[in-house]
């Protein structure tokens, strides 16, 4: 059962990706888990083309994942600042954290030194300054939100904040991977790079098990793509909450794609929980799906439910993670506890690295 009946066993956690545990995988190496409804079977990944149909789409996120984590002082003091989100007005979203060796752990004791006062986790307060490499520095400005000081809207003078993120950033790691990996082993195949620099700062890691030959085979099949972008924040390991407005966009081309599936026969599939927020965000009265940009802050559980998509091709999801109840609103509850509990039990790979859960009407 889904919540906190359920326990993820910590060796189900994958530390490495599918192409460095031996055996000449692949990226579409990885297991999938298929339920239809309460019904579960069992498959590897690169079997999807025979599990899906002429006229399905799939809707993909194009957002590209980012050199996100980068080293900083503040005084004598190490950080790592996790930059997660560019607002409008040109701050960024940032995290800081303390580095451990083992990824990065939450900065839970506050940050002391010159130009920073003692504060709470998440680095605070207003006004506390981390210098950066390349002599750039990043100044604090308020909380994000009223729910905590997690999440610190910054200034970053000195440089450019893409520019920084190239040079001297890497990809966001935690605690339960084994290593750090070059940032192409976080960018899946559907990654486009953006004109202003901005992406995800964790990976849209539902497409990572697809590749190019893979997407080939799935075309010659009959199956559609509609891409659509998020650009995802941070979702701290330690910390289950809610998603953080995010910035979006559905084109047009893809919107017409999605209305077309749903008119007809095919069953509108959705690659990771970032594409139904996006889809979700641009559908209006009686789930038409128009082109859309900007920000949502939309959060989709079993109530009031899904208005467009009929499928969703996910990871599997840490118990407490707000991401299941977007599982729930497709998929219902029954569905969602006997496939965990088949995950659990078939020794499923957890996390971003991990096995994939396809959940089909």
């Amino acid at each position: 059962m889904t919540g906190p009946a359920l326990r993820v066993p910590e060796e189900l956690s994958a530390r490495v990706p599918a192409e460095q545990r031996g055996a000449g995988r692949d990226r579409d190496g990885v297991r999938l888990l298929v339920s239809h409804g309460t019904e579960v079977s069992h498959h590897v990944f690169w079997e999807l083309p025979g599990l899906l149909r002429a006229g399905d789409l799939l809707v993909v996120n194009t957002s590209p994942t980012l050199a996100a984590a980068v080293d900083g002082r503040v005084g004598h003091t190490r950080v790592v600042v996790h930059f997660s989100t560019r607002g409008d007005d040109g701050r960024w979203a940032v995290e800081l954290r303390e580095p451990d060796g083992r990824g990065t752990t939450r900065a839970r004791a506050g940050i002391r030194g010159r130009g920073a006062l003692p504060a709470a986790a998440g680095g605070g307060p207003a006004g506390a300054q981390v210098r950066l490499p390349g002599g750039a520095r990043l100044v604090l400005e308020e909380p994000l939100s009223a729910r905590g000081d997690r999440l610190w809207w910054a200034r970053v003078s000195g440089a450019e904040v893409p520019a920084v993120l190239r040079e001297h950033g890497r990809a966001i790691r935690y605690s339960y991977t084994e290593r750090d990996q070059p940032l192409s082993a976080y960018q899946t195949v559907f990654a486009l790079p953006s004109a202003d620099g901005t992406g995800s700062a964790e990976m849209p890691s539902a497409a990572r098990p697809f590749t190019a030959r893979l997407v080939a085979e799935l075309v010659s099949r009959g199956v559609q793509f509609a891409p659509v972008t998020l650009h995802t924040g941070v979702a701290s390991a330690e910390v289950h909450e809610p998603p953080y407005p995010e910035r979006f966009s559905v084109p047009e081309a893809s919107a017409r794609l999605i209305n077309a599936a749903g008119a007809g026969d095919g069953r509108v599939i959705a690659v990771g929980t970032t594409a139904v927020r996006a889809v979700e965000s641009a559908a209006g009265a009686g789930g038409v799906v128009r082109a859309a940009a900007g920000w949502t802050d939309l959060v989709v559980t079993p109530e009031p439910g899904v208005r467009v998509v009929d499928g969703l091709l996910t990871g599997l999801h840490e118990p407490e993670a707000s991401h299941l109840l977007m599982l729930e609103a497709v998929a219902g509850r029954a569905a969602i506890d006997r496939g965990y509990d088949a995950a659990v039990r078939g020794r499923y790979l957890w996390h971003e690295f991990g096995d994939v859960h396809l959940l089909l009407p």
